[in-house]
């Protein structure tokens, strides 16, 4: 029995619901007769954990039981940032801050530990840092209590929704609103929950910074954000049988049925090869919202594996269906959403399958019957358990130590070309899509 549970929107939709290349080091393993794409292996796997660059403000090893080792950030921890370093021969803070300092990291943490090389606070209380919203983002309370409230190490800023002219950052949801005269050096951001798909195009204007969920973000606002206590320690033994006395396979939690990736056709074909039960909308089994606790325990005690199928194939495009609904118990996510690679950089090393790692669905439910049959095998997926945790990677906290780094702010020639662009989702699998590039550069 294989039953596919996602719970998509279905139950408590999180407040924000896109493709690289394949790296030199992504290539095919055999595991037996199984072909698995693997963009977790060898030299890819340094990639996957979250590193913070050369400067290591934050994620060297931690003792997860000493709270005063424990960077402020983490559950109990008590390390706060010192001011950052400058370089000798430059005079810049050595800290990668910036998209463009860091391409290979999603520098949350770095933010998260940044203080200006000279942050006087007692001058800086004099002058803060003014945060204008003029729509949306309705729990961003004016005045200062979030900096404060979140314990932020940086903390001379207020948001105010009125004042443009005086606003040092003015931050957009979804759309530029006319808001008046832009003063000069006022630095625009734009921030999005959604994916491409379902946002509007900007109107020119000169957006100096972006907020999202994707990596190439300047302020990046994931979903959830993953952190190893030691970077080099990405697997434990577990002392827990996780596939014990399950007596059903997948299971599927979906309202939308018309998904843009073709998610419902993947999931019937993959029915042809083991029983797929459907739950909500879209399948003949139901579990109501109200009973959402119940339904999620039932993942815990019968199912061995989940569908964590998101509704776009984009960029970094990885949500609540795959870190809650999935991560956060005891079944295995089946995943489809965003490439490989940004599942390989987001989530705890091997625990999660992606659909893209098989040529069919017929091959993963063929791989899906071996681990059924293989409590070792299966177990290995949950190892990456007691090595980290979740953190809250504090979206206002960032922005208010940004405002205090003396860097000139950039502006995107075309955020519209940046947010959809080529390559930045696919209708079709990362699979094909990878295909299709490889040939295209080979002519």
């Amino acid at each position: 029995m294989l039953v596919l549970l996602s719970f998509l929107s279905f139950l408590n939709p999180a407040p924000h619901t896109l493709c690289m290349e394949l790296p030199a080091s992504m290539r095919f393993r055999q595991l037996d007769d199984w072909t698995i794409l693997r963009s977790r292996e060898a030299e890819s796997r340094l990639k996957a954990l979250n590193f913070t660059g050369t400067i290591n403000l934050a994620e060297r090893p931690v003792d997860s039981s000493d709270p005063s080792r424990r960077p402020w950030y983490m559950k109990g921890g008590r390390r706060m940032p010192f001011p950052a370093v400058k370089s000798r021969r430059t005079g810049r803070r050595l800290a990668k801050l910036w998209p463009d300092e860091d391409a290979n990291d999603d520098r949350v943490t770095n933010q998260l530990m940044f203080m200006p090389p000279e942050y006087n606070r007692t001058y800086a209380e004099s002058h803060l840092k003014k945060i204008m919203i003029p729509h949306g983002m309705g729990e961003a309370l004016t005045g200062r209590d979030v900096f404060f409230n979140q314990k932020c190490p940086v903390n001379t800023c207020v948001i105010t929704r009125d004042n443009m002219e005086n606003a040092d950052l003015v931050v957009f949801q979804d759309y530029i609103s006319h808001v008046g005269h832009r003063p000069p050096n006022q630095i625009w951001m734009i921030y999005f929950l959604e994916c491409p798909y379902h946002t509007q195009n900007i109107k020119n204007a000169a957006i100096n910074w972006t907020g999202t969920y994707r990596k190439d973000s300047d302020i990046v606002a994931p979903y959830e954000r993953w952190q190893y206590y030691d970077p080099s320690v990405t697997q434990i033994n577990q002392h827990f049988n996780y596939a014990a006395n399950k007596t059903k396979k997948v299971a599927w939690f979906v309202s939308n049925c018309h998904a843009r990736n073709q998610r419902m056709r993947y999931a019937k074909e993959l029915g042809k090869h083991i029983q797929v039960d459907i739950y909500g909308a879209c399948g003949p089994l139901h579990c109501p919202r109200s009973q959402a606790q119940t339904c999620f325990d039932m993942l815990d005690v019968d199912y061995k594996f989940y569908l964590a199928f998101e509704n776009s194939n984009c960029k970094d495009y990885i949500t609540e269906k795959f870190f809650v609904n999935g991560l956060g118990h005891n079944v295995l996510p089946i995943v489809m959403g965003a490439h490989p690679t940004d599942y390989a950089r987001s989530a705890p090393y091997r625990s999660y399958i992606h659909v893209d790692e098989f040529e069919s669905p017929k091959e993963l439910a063929e791989y899906l019957y071996r681990l059924d049959n293989d409590d070792e095998l299966y177990n290995s997926y949950f190892k990456w358990k007691g090595t980290g945790e979740f953190i809250n990677t504090y979206f206002f906290c960032r922005v208010c130590a940004m405002l205090h780094d003396d860097r000139p702010p950039k502006s995107y020639n075309d955020v519209n070309d940046w947010w959809r662009g080529n390559g930045v989702c696919t209708s079709g699998s990362w699979r094909e899509h990878d295909a299709v590039a490889m040939s295209s550069r080979n002519v």
